[in-house]
């Protein structure tokens, strides 16, 4: 669903690089979002870092992701990048914001119709901005994951590039973690699974709490339980070639989980626990398992043996797909196009 003569803006954040090299959810479906529409045959410009990779027309304010260079000042930056955005709106029929609530404050000020993607609220003390501007266009990216009271035009599941993460149809050894080291990612779960269980178990990620890592983490390492740092698509693929499963023992309502998908696109069962998305991207006894508990997480190892690997790959092609993804924000495109030429007829 091409819609002619429309030329779209995608806001990227600029933490990281739009597709960022190791974490970076947002800026990961950002990007696959713009080459999913560019493959399509819009017209995109990317609002992004100016090292991004991308297939479309790419504006930039800010060289580098404030997280990939600390002589960045991140309010700073994200102000510039943001305005300048803003600033252009009128270049565009439609602004697609994966900015969060600081973008909001700005589509009052222009007549472009701007679409907001929530990846997730951060924090209640976010929700004034999200109460001020809830009239607008809001898209979930889980059921489980939206707040009451906002126009939400759809929920749109994210979409992952399946051409990165070959199947892996045997599985590996080793129990693996991939996500930001932080207590509400359960890394200390999936450590206390791993020593129940006698299995291996391989931690990546960046250490986003230090404090975390230091006193529930770092004590707990051997030579059975590592922590191999921040990974990229090639060390993600290493870890799924060595995986029996991949744990994902959040501690908080999950928004959506693009690991989940990953894992699942190369094979690997997942063991997660039933908090927030888990349950729409996990499908019980068919690609993994959803816990309540480290207990069930170790009991739920026994039946690794009645995962189909291919099973796993094909639900990802079927409902987490760039293609999947794309098509349905081209429907919502085409609702917030008719409704604007409703409101000014």
């Amino acid at each position: 669903m091409i819609i002619p003569n429309k030329r779209i803006a995608v806001l990227s954040p600029v933490a990281w690089r739009t597709p960022p090299r190791h974490y970076g959810a947002w800026e990961t479906v950002a990007s696959n979002i713009t080459e999913g529409l560019v493959d399509r045959g819009w017209d995109v410009t990317l609002f992004a870092t100016g090292d991004s990779d991308t297939h479309a027309h790419l504006h930039a304010v800010v060289d580098r992701g404030y997280e990939e260079d600390s002589t960045i000042d991140p309010k700073v930056a994200e102000y510039l990048h943001i305005s300048e955005a803003f600033e252009h709106a009128a270049e565009f029929d439609l602004v697609h914001s994966h900015y969060d609530f600081m973008a909001l404050c700005y589509t009052r000020l222009v007549k472009t119709p701007v679409l907001t993607t929530i990846h997730g609220f951060s924090s209640p003390k976010i929700m004034p901005a999200y109460e001020k501007y809830r009239d607008g266009y809001f898209v979930s990216i889980s059921d489980s994951d939206r707040a009451l009271g906002l126009n939400y035009l759809a929920t749109v599941y994210n979409g992952i590039d399946l051409s990165l993460y070959p199947l892996q149809e045997v599985g590996g050894d080793h129990l693996i973690f991939l996500g930001r080291i932080h207590p509400d990612k359960g890394v200390h779960l999936a450590i206390e699974v791993a020593r129940l269980s006698g299995l291996p178990l391989l931690i990546a990620g960046i250490i986003q709490d230090e404090t975390y890592f230091r006193e529930h983490v770092e004590p707990r390492l051997s030579q059975t339980i590592r922590y191999i740092g921040a990974v990229d698509v090639k060390g993600k693929n290493e870890l799924f070639a060595r995986a029996r499963a991949l744990l994902h023992l959040n501690t908080i309502p999950e928004r959506f989980g693009l690991v989940l998908a990953e894992a699942n696109a190369a094979g690997v069962p997942v063991i997660a626990m039933d908090l927030g998305s888990c349950r729409e991207v996990i499908q019980e006894g068919q690609t993994g398992f959803l816990v309540k508990n480290v207990h069930d997480a170790v009991q739920a190892l026994q039946r690794l043996s009645e995962i189909d690997r291919n099973a796993c790959r094909q639900r990802v092609q079927q409902c987490f797909s760039i293609d999947t993804m794309v098509q349905a924000y081209e429907r919502v495109y085409s609702t917030i196009f008719e409704l604007e030429t409703r409101r000014r007829s």
